[in-house]
């Protein structure tokens, strides 16, 4: 994939972030609509992309390996972070925000087709293990505690075991998984795949929906820390832990390319749910994705 077809996926997801935020602004939706969006998304759309793409496909012995890389990322990222929250004396809820998302990218929404268009099909399988046991794993356990210890949340904390088993794309995984020999009806699928359609537009509208434009310039040395930590560092530690447990370079190459993607999008359900600042997640989600254009080429670039 060259930066222009990279460029052009971008733009269309930015573009549907202003559908969101132009129906803010004309009153036609506000931004507490986004909850029950979310909610489609988490229990509808997204365990059905996660089915559609694992069910049938070939699965290599480097996968687990590749979720290791995502893990290692992660924490190096998520350590950094702690540390300059700490140096620029944030905020709770925007210091929570900080760390964990430094480390976790957008590895599903954006990472799932890009990693399609550079390095096919199974490219896309071995993005899906990133995300599901990376991303998506470090989210639901460290994620989950370091944001209840830093989040203004109602309650006491969830348990991060049941929100592990429970959460509705790893059961969609493990049904993909125990399922694999098992032929599904074309109505089934078909339907499994309109689902899966859903996932992107619906998430770039309710970024919108959360986005204010000033927020961008509100905390602006967190949100340029965020991005220098989520862009350049952590595929910089991709880097140095592929090359020591992936032995393929296409492997290595996915692995970079997703701990180079810009702040999840996710972000805001999860910082709605424990109450961390969603007014700065959203600005880190807008900024780190116009920013990711030039540093995921550029990385890739760099690299190889």
């Amino acid at each position: 994939m060259d930066a222009v077809e990279l460029a052009r996926i971008i733009a269309t997801l930015l573009g549907l972030v202003a559908v969101g935020w132009a129906l803010r602004v004309a009153g036609v939706l506000t931004s507490s609509d986004a909850r029950p969006i979310h909610a489609v998304i988490v229990y509808a759309g997204l365990p059905a992309l996660v089915f559609s793409s694992i069910h049938g496909a070939k699965l290599g012995p480097e996968l687990p390996a590749i979720a290791l890389v995502a893990w290692t990322a992660f924490a190096a990222s998520a350590l950094v972070a702690f540390v300059l929250s700490r140096l620029l004396r944030l905020p709770g809820r925007i210091a929570g925000g900080l760390i964990v998302f430094a480390g976790l990218g957008n590895t599903g929404y954006i990472g799932y087709p890009v990693a399609q268009a550079l390095l096919g099909e199974t490219g896309l399988v071995r993005a899906i293990f990133y995300d599901i046991f990376g991303t998506v794993g470090a989210l639901l356990t460290v994620g989950v505690y370091v944001a209840s210890r830093f989040g203004a949340q109602d309650g006491p904390p969830p348990n991060p075991l049941r929100e592990v088993l429970t959460f509705p794309g790893v059961i969609a995984l493990a049904a993909a998984l125990a399922l694999r020999s098992v032929e599904i009806p074309s109505a089934v699928s078909s339907g499994i795949d309109a689902l899966a359609t859903l996932v992107v537009p619906l998430i770039m509208i309710s970024v919108g929906l959360t986005l204010r434009l000033r927020r961008l310039t509100e905390h602006k040395r967190a949100l340029v820390c965020l991005a220098v930590v989520k862009l350049v560092f952590s595929p910089l530690i991709a880097f140095a832990a592929g090359s020591f447990l992936l032995g393929d370079v296409d492997a290595l190459r996915l692995a970079v390319l997703q701990a180079g993607m810009p702040v999840m999008m996710l972000s805001i359900v999860f910082g709605t749910r424990f109450g961390l600042d969603t007014g700065f997640l959203a600005s880190a989600v807008v900024a780190t994705t116009v920013a990711s254009v030039v540093s995921i080429p550029l990385m890739q670039v760099l690299m190889y």
